[in-house]
Parts: C-alpha cells; structure tokens; sequence
C-alpha cells in the first residue's frame, strides 16, 4: 500500500475543495431550499470545488514526488542537529 504524507496545510485545503463539491451537489438535489436561491448557492460551491480540484490535485502530486525522491524507508536527516553532542540518557548503558 502507498503511503501519502500531506502537511496540514494541504490536507486542510483538498479536505475543503472535496466538501464544497459535494455541498454543491448535495444543494443542487435537495427539495428544502427553495429552487433560486439552491441553484445560486449549489452552483457557486460546485464551481469552486470543480475549479480547485486541478490545483489540488496537483499539490498531492507534488507531495508523492517529494516522498518518492527521498526515498521509502530513508531517514531523515536534521541539518541543524549534525555533530551536536548527544548526551547519555538512562536506558544507554553498555552492559
């Protein structure tokens, strides 16, 4: 199975887009509203959702290359912490 990691950012913002689409939707079938203004509101959040479903799109794609350069299973490396003195903790005595 694939594993998809996606920053908080980009979950919220495809998360979003794919709600819009189906509110959208789910406004221009439902009978409670009246017709004018569910056609008005439906549309305009079906047309939003449609119109950032590229760019959405596009940003998982982006986040699959970048796993996929670095490499499954590879570590990743802190540049900050590299030659830092790591100090013993309780647990790291040889015996």
């Amino acid at each position: 199975m694939k594993e998809l990691v996606l920053d908080l950012p980009t979950f919220a913002f495809v998360v979003s887009t794919r709600a819009a689409l189906g509110v959208g939707i789910g406004l221009l079938i439902a009978d409670r509203i009246p017709a004018d203004r569910r056609r008005a509101i439906g549309g305009a959040l079906l047309a939003m959702g449609a119109a950032t479903t590229i760019p959405a799109a596009m940003s998982v794609a982006r986040s699959i290359r970048r796993r996929a350069r670095r490499g499954p299973g590879r570590i990743e490396q802190d540049d900050r912490l590299v030659g830092a003195t790591r100090l013993a903790r309780k647990g790291d005595d040889e015996f």
